[in-house]
């Protein structure tokens, strides 16, 4: 090679790359930290934890190791990664509060339900428990596959020869690359009735196997209301349980007055910030009920007391504490492991079917271990037979010869034996020479020879293999079975259905040909301003999204109709679909009438204004506004009411929350807008037709309507993607009716105006095209400008493309790093 030549390195799309590298990345994850192999239970850390610690001989029987010790054999033999995560699996394998069995016996400060966090590893000490005997059991016998650890220096085993299904009787939790597991621990007893019941009769089906595994059963005990979600994950490997504190009242002997006595929490829930909230509850007068609470917990056990006021009712505190505290909290149960080198979701016979075969590999590996370890001591005992029985010419052979070759050669040609038989019998003391001695090896190999014959017929009978099983589940049952501690209840009547649905903000699109859905506000992520967005919904030809709201799954959408009527919805009983997918008719969601179309669309979170006046302001197209008292829609009717007497050639296009006292801000397609006092328009009736709010021009209509009740900006946004945002002064307060000023002049560049919101700078803004894309982006980006002024660019379009529609996300909903939304959007596509 001459000095002129350089050597290249060859060409790579980054994007392959990038999509190789995070695909190994995710694997790596999803196979060697995050999820637990469905045989033992265990995560790989785990795994090294407990492997270490039996290197070290660190056993039930044997004196306590300092942790600090503990944590240096794991991360510096098998698991190079920080002290910090070795410890803390240390820390939670010692928890009785988080492992219903747990497989490490801690000595000093390690945690405690009310979040404290342990005492560092140089002050803390630890070794196995006895249960994990069981787990490590047979492991010198080559019962699994071992691999090199990380530097090849040593060997380490893939999974245990568990007797104990621990994915299930302690359960695991974790967070991969676009998926997640959570299975909660179960009783021990009735798991290995379980297996017995599947050896009996292998074609048994989960409703069978209920009968012995009742649900979970947690570590801290308390109730789970109702069965059908356990059933429900026990068949699908997906569901969801209801969890609740186990409580007790007392009355007091001297005054009318009870006191609620909270003696076990639902599972992972801190018990110091549970009686945080119920105090901030009793601040804030959310609950006026209770008089004093106490934590009285000690060595002896958990202990709340909740001293309630005078003629109180403590079964009515308890409801208001189950909807507004942890007291009662939903489990989501994903059975996710590693099957295979690969992760699957499987129910409740299928992991028990995968132990179950396990446990048959080992048994037939432990067994043939046995079997030829039986062997090659019945090959040496034979020729010690022979020897012993032929002693004189033995021994005259081996004092003939010249060095121990010869003798062993000798040995071998004259008795027929084996070099290891020969050997062992140069190798004999003298003092097996005795009869004693004599009677033992001629004993031993009897012994042997039936133990031989005995393991060569387990390797031929399965059904031997599956009685050893069942003999060692029963064995295992009855050295370390205890009671449940977790009671399955009757699912309560008053829970409500929304209840069981977690609060959650939401975003829902409606599409210009009548489809709705949600998705979470999450999947958006922020942008600058001029970004290119993410793609919404998957573009329909002559469809598109138009409308778009922001909303928790606990509020109800009216829908107000081009008939003039309103309909009512829960957000959660939207459908919920992914980010490109159209949604549901929303004539399948709603009983509308021929022709009937929905118009608009508003989130309401309370139709409770007893301590404030509360009114939904409607605005049509033709630029009428009307307003009546929220209360009037506060009984929902399946076939909907009348909400507005609506005019020939016209239609309802907003609707708001006011207070009576605010201003309103309407703006029209054309740029024009008027600010005018909602007191100039008095409420009216559900069957009224409303007044005029703008004077509109020849082909105008109006499409926004804002209700203002502060000095915030004015931001408009035109189909072009431009935008601006403006001080609300610059916005003249006159009478409505008038014909207002020009919010933003339409022109070639900017088009016609197609929303409009009031908005600072720490607010978000989701703007949505014809083509289905969306942006969400910070308004800390677009600076206040005049009134006059023609705006920036917020959304960079496409030849041909128009945005649609636009709305508001307030700072509390924000989303704060644009990492995090990469990564969930990275873990949907995955």
């Amino acid at each position: 090679m001459t000095e002129n030549e350089q050597v290249l390195s060859p060409t790579i799309s980054i994007e392959k790359e990038l999509k190789k590298s995070y695909l190994d990345y995710a694997m790596s994850v999803i196979i060697g930290r995050a999820l637990p192999d469905v045989r033992d239970g265990l995560k790989p850390v785990h795994r090294r934890s407990l492997f270490a610690m039996r290197e070290l001989s660190n056993y039930h029987n044997r004196p306590y190791l300092k942790s600090a010790r503990i944590v240096g054999d794991i991360i510096g033999k098998y698991h190079p990664h920080g002290d910090t995560a070795a410890y803390d699996t240390i820390v939670r394998m010692a928890q009785d509060f988080s492992m219903r069995y747990p497989l490490v016996d801690g000595q000093g400060n390690f945690g405690s339900v009310d979040g404290d966090s342990p005492a560092a590893m140089r002050y803390t000490e630890a070794r196995m428990t006895k249960l994990d005997q069981e787990i490590i059991a047979d492991l010198e016998k080559d019962t699994v596959d071992f691999v090199p650890n990380y530097d090849n220096s040593l060997a380490e085993p893939v999974v245990f020869p568990t007797k104990i299904p621990n994915l299930l009787t302690n359960g695991s939790s974790g967070i991969a690359v676009g998926m997640a597991t959570n299975i909660p621990p179960h009783n021990l007893i009735e798991i290995m009735d379980g297996i017995i019941a599947m050896i009996d009769d292998p074609h048994i089906a989960v409703n069978g196997l209920m009968e012995h595994i009742t649900g979970p059963d947690f570590p801290t005990g308390g109730f789970i209301c109702g069965r059908a979600g356990i059933r429900e994950a026990y068949e699908t490997g997906r569901g969801s349980v209801l969890m609740r504190a186990r409580s007790h009242i007392e009355k007091s002997k001297k005054i009318n007055r009870e006191s609620i006595i909270i003696d076990e929490i639902p599972y992972q829930q801190n018990k110091a910030k549970l009686v945080e909230k119920i105090a901030l509850l009793i601040k804030e007068k959310k609950i006026e009920s209770i008089g004093e609470i106490r934590d009285e917990s000690d060595r002896h056990g958990m202990r709340i007391v909740l001293e309630l006021k005078k003629d109180e009712f403590a079964d009515v505190v308890l409801n208001q504490l189950y909807k507004m505290t942890p007291l009662q909290k939903s489990f989501g149960i994903i059975f996710l492991s590693i099957v295979n080198s690969r992760p699957e979701v499987l129910n409740l016979k299928q992991m028990l079917e995968h132990f179950i075969q396990h446990r048959k590999t080992v048994v037939y590996r432990r067994t043939d271990f046995d079997l030829k370890k039986a062997e090659a001591r019945a090959h040496v005992l034979e020729g010690l037979k022979v020897a012993i029985n032929n002693m004189d010419e033995v021994v005259a052979l081996i004092r003939a010869s010249a060095n121990p070759s010869e003798a062993r050669l000798g040995l071998m040609e004259r008795f027929n034996l084996s070099e290891i038989q020969a050997q062992s019998i140069l190798d004999m003391r003298l003092q097996k020479l005795t009869g004693l001695e004599r009677e033992k090896i001629i004993s031993e190999l009897n012994e042997l020879l039936e133990k031989i014959a005995v393991y060569k017929q387990i390797l031929t009978d399965e059904t031997l293999v599956m009685k050893i099983i069942r003999d060692e589940s029963l064995e295992i049952k009855q050295l370390y079975g205890d009671e449940r501690r977790t009671e399955i209840i009757d699912a309560p009547d008053e829970i409500l259905p929304e209840d069981m649905i977690q609060t959650e903000d939401m975003v829902v699109t409606v599409t210009h040909g009548g489809y709705i859905k949600r998705n979470s506000v999450d999947l958006y992520r922020s942008q600058r301003r001029g970004g290119k967005g993410i793609k919404g919904i998957t573009a329909v030809e002559e469809d598109f999204v138009n409308n778009l709201y922001l909303a928790s799954t606990h509020d109800t959408f009216l829908f107000f109709t081009n008939h003039g009527k309103v309909f009512w919805r829960k957000v959660y009983e939207i459908p919920l679909a992914s980010r490109i997918a159209r949604g549901k008719a929303i004539v399948n969601l709603l009983e509308l009438s021929e022709n009937e179309q929905v118009a608009a669309i508003l989130p309401v979170t309370s139709f409770d204004c007893t301590d404030r006046e509360c009114y939904i302001l409607m605005v049509t197209k033709k630029g009428v506004v009307k307003k009546t008292v929220i209360s009037e829609f506060a009984r929902p009717m399946r076939k909907g009411k009348i909400a507005l007497t609506i005019r020939e050639d016209d239609e309802i296009i907003s609707v708001a929350i006011t207070n009576g006292t605010s201003q309103i801000l309407l703006v029209s397609h054309k740029g024009m807008a008027i600010r005018f006092n909602e007191d100039d328009v008095r409420s009216m009736g559900r069957t009224a037709t409303g007044v005029r709010g703008i004077k509109l021009a020849k082909n105008d209509h109006v499409v926004a309507a804002v209700v203002i009740d502060n000095d915030d900006s004015i931001l408009v946004v035109t189909e072009n993607g431009f935008g601006k945002r403006s001080p609300v002064e610059e916005y003249r307060l006159i009478k409505r009716g008038g014909k207002g000023v020009y919010a933003i002049k339409p022109s070639e560049r900017n088009g016609n105006i197609i929303g409009a919101c009031q908005i600072t700078k720490e607010d978000e803004i989701m703007l949505i095209t014809d083509q289905g894309k969306i942006i969400r982006m910070d308004m800390s980006a677009v600076r206040v400008i005049g009134r006059a002024t023609q705006g920036v660019t917020l959304f960079n379009l496409e030849p041909g493309e128009k945005v649609v529609a636009m709305d508001m996300v307030p700072a509390s909903d924000a989303v704060d790093e644009e990492d995090d939304d990469d990564e969930e959007e990275t873990e949907e596509e995955s």
